[in-house]
């Protein structure tokens, strides 16, 4: 169980990482004459975008929590459910056969292995898994698009996004699913209704619906700032007191003991900058797109984490770059302060951090603002970086048998369904264990967490069994937080720029100089100095214009 709820755990927020800086939804402008996919936040789409119903099939032991429109905490379950519920009626599909491909990090499991079976005869359908290495997947499925020889089914990470062309794939290689999904027609398969709405947003082009999302949560966040809860409190020291940037930097210097081998921070930048009301990237004033290296804030910013790296409370590997040891120098205790994704705030991580120390607990500061005035504001991730797509030359009876299976794939977590997907047969590919699913040898070797998943599964939640006070700090964090939670400019909008601003929109000069900022080897007037030249010779004032008339004044925010 900890194994495919870790890894899905860390797929989610790797995912939306990588996203963040897209912010994903509803039209393509690749270049090339190509047409562009027009629809965000139009009537059109709103009215093909399926309606939100929540599943109560299964109650969790931590309920969610909205923080707004769109804004959710994932539910928190203590143990795995023992009354597993059925949600689906019979077998959903009708003998059909067909291909699939998804991406897979690990070792490829044979064909016709004995989970795949178990899964054809439950589902009434033969799918042919067909993993791809994950490692090449962005080189293997160009090759297919270009030949037109896309499978049946097939997942495309959003962040690749420009990469697969999808906006162009849209209507011409991939299905339409708006007639069978949008307003109430998705109330047939209710599973996929229980989707929040904003997932589907993001599987969106030109006021259709065409992806199907997976592993999509109303609480994605680049990360947070972690400390070490069990060091910091033994010394009477307690998150609420962090209120602003000064209160941190002063905590630093209480904390660190070089001679002792402590140091207060690892790498903090990625996870801290929103304290300035910094935003991921854009920020709309006065009706005008402003991108984020032309706000002050950002150099103000900037000026306190060049001040952190150069006051020796900033761990010597950390400046240095080297963040593979990270977890390491936390669990050791060597850093007491570090940034990360929530990924890891898991029941692996846990036993790893006891294993170190038995009286380890990752705890995570709340959010605060810089000069701690006001209330903080955090901007969102995409609902989902995983999504998957049908195949456009499917009959309509085909892509109805697939929905059904699809719905099948995502029922809610703990349910006789999930169960199965997850785990495979009792007694062949799981046992039970203190009430946990776990793996035999069997279903190590054959049930991967990124096949069935991959095409369809029910939105996020937060389930550590044996380690329960995980799950009771992570989600009471996000119950503390989610009121800060944001929408940012062009949320869950696809936008592929045309192929001639890639360069300007990666800015690899501007980041790499923050990176030597954060660490001390450069100041904020050469970072200023790398904006300049950004701006004029690196085609950054073009990506502007271009943001602002091609999206921004034509599809609005997506907000």
């Amino acid at each position: 169980m900890g194994i495919e709820l870790n890894r899905r755990r860390f797929l989610s927020v790797t995912a939306s990482v990588a996203g963040l800086t897209a912010m994903g939804g509803l039209l393509s402008a690749c270049g090339g004459g190509v047409e562009q996919k027009t629809g965000a936040n139009s009537e059109a789409l709103r009215s093909a975008l399926p309606n939100y119903v929540p599943s109560t099939s299964i109650n969790p032991d931590i309920a969610s929590i909205a923080g707004g429109p769109d804004v959710l905490t994932d539910p928190g379950f203590l143990s795995y459910p023992s009354n597993r519920v059925a949600t689906v009626s019979g077998v959903p599909g009708k003998g059909g056969r067909y291909t699939t491909v998804t991406p897979l990090w690990g070792t490829i499991p044979p064909s016709d292995n004995s989970f795949y079976q178990a899964m054809n005869k439950a589902l009434g359908v033969t799918l042919d898994m067909k993993p791809a290495d994950g490692n090449n997947y962005a080189t293997i499925i160009p090759t297919m698009t270009a030949a037109k020889r896309l499978p049946d089914w097939i997942q495309l990470p959003t962040w690749w996004n420009s990469n697969f062309s999808v906006g162009e794939l849209a209507g011409s290689q991939l299905a339409d699913l708006t007639p069978y999904l949008s307003g109430d027609n998705i109330k047939k398969y209710p599973n996929l209704a229980a989707i929040p709405t904003g997932a589907w947003r993001a599987g969106a082009w030109g006021d259709k619906i065409y992806g199907i999302p997976s592993f999509s949560s109303g609480y994605v966040v680049a990360g947070t700032t972690f400390y070490r809860r069990d060091v910091l409190e033994a010394r009477g020291i307690t998150a609420d007191q962090v209120k602003s940037a000064e209160d941190l930097m002063n905590l630093g210097k209480e904390l660190t003991d070089a001679k002792g081998g402590v140091w207060a921070f690892d790498d903090v930048w990625t996870y801290l900058f929103p304290s300035w009301n910094v935003p991921l990237k854009w920020r709309v004033e006065n009706g005008k797109l402003i991108h984020k290296y032309d706000l002050p804030e950002l150099l103000d910013a900037l000026e306190w984490h060049y001040r952190l790296a150069t006051s020796g409370y900033l761990h010597p590997d950390a400046l240095a770059g080297n963040n593979a040891d990270g977890n390491v120098r936390f669990y050791s205790g060597k850093v007491l302060i570090s940034g990360g994704g929530t990924g890891v705030w898991n029941a692996a991580d846990h036993q790893s951090g006891t294993a170190a120390n038995p009286n380890f607990r990752r705890g995570s500061l709340d959010y605060f603002t810089a000069d701690g005035k006001g209330d903080p504001l955090v901007e969102m991730g995409p609902s989902t970086s995983i999504m998957s797509y049908l195949n456009s030359s499917l009959k309509p009876e085909q892509v109805e048998e697939l929905l059904a299976v699809a719905n099948y794939l995502a029922a809610p977590f703990g349910s006789v369904e999930y169960t199965l997907v997850n785990f495979g047969v009792e007694g062949v590919h799981h046992t039970m264990v203190d009430g946990v699913p776990t793996a035999t040898e069997e279903g190590k070797k054959n049930v991967q967490a990124q096949t069935f998943p991959f095409l369809a599964s029910p939105p996020a939640v937060v389930s550590n069994p044996g380690s329960d006070t995980v799950t009771k700090d992570l989600t009471a964090w996000q119950a503390a937080n989610v009121k800060h939670l944001r929408k940012p400019v062009f949320w869950n909008m696809n936008i592929s720029l045309p192929r001639s601003m890639a360069t300007a929109d990666a800015a690899q000069a501007v980041e790499d100089a923050i990176k030597d900022c954060y660490h001390g080897k450069k100041k904020v007037a050469e970072v200023k100095e790398a904006i300049t030249t950004w701006k004029s010779s690196g085609g950054g004032d073009k990506l502007v214009q271009w943001m602002d008339e091609n999206v921004l004044q034509k599809y609005g925010t997506g907000q």
